[in-house]
């Protein structure tokens, strides 16, 4: 191998900036407590600022993003978040509280995904929490993201682990 890594399809890209922006409205959804359909809208309604890296750009990265699933991971995080924190309360070291607010946001996500996406595969699930944690969280935020989804996969996805396994 050339030890190039494969570039992601436009697909994967829009896939991926859908969970970027998903982490993002779960962050401020957690720290504004401000409805998610209005952040969404704001969202939906920022203007480009040049002066921003393309990444930080968010209505750049609005023009990739597969818009249908950021409302669909938004939407069915916010909904299901008693469900997701019940899932993600014993396999923390620490409380819910205790976490740093983006990576609760990441876990929220990856946990909603594997709880709640059976057509995402778990893998995909915790590679895409990993790559958010390594983007968005601390340092080594990325570690401890993807420990907690690794145990969570094999709570809510155990035949498909065990078959990986196999």
């Amino acid at each position: 191998m050339s030890g190039q890594q494969r570039q992601p399809s436009k697909s994967q890209q829009s896939r991926r900036a859908a969970r970027e922006l998903a982490v993002q409205g779960l962050y401020q959804w957690h720290m504004t407590g401000k409805a998610v359909t209005t952040l969404e809208a704001e969202f939906r309604g920022q203007v480009a600022d040049e002066d921003l890296e393309d990444h930080e750009n968010w209505h750049k990265v609005m023009e990739i993003a597969d818009l249908a699933l950021f409302h669909e991971l938004l939407h069915g995080a916010v909904s299901q978040q008693e469900v997701i924190d019940e899932h993600l309360a014993p396999v923390l070291d620490r409380r819910l509280d205790e976490l740093d607010a983006i990576e609760l946001a990441i876990l929220r996500l990856g946990t909603y995904e594997l709880g709640f996406r059976m057509d995402v595969p778990y893998r995909a699930a915790i590679n895409e929490g990993v790559e958010l944690a390594k983007s968005f969280g601390a340092t080594e935020g990325h570690r401890y993201v993807n420990g907690i989804l690794d145990k969570l996969a094999v709570q809510l996805r155990a035949a498909e682990v065990e078959a990986r396994r196999r």
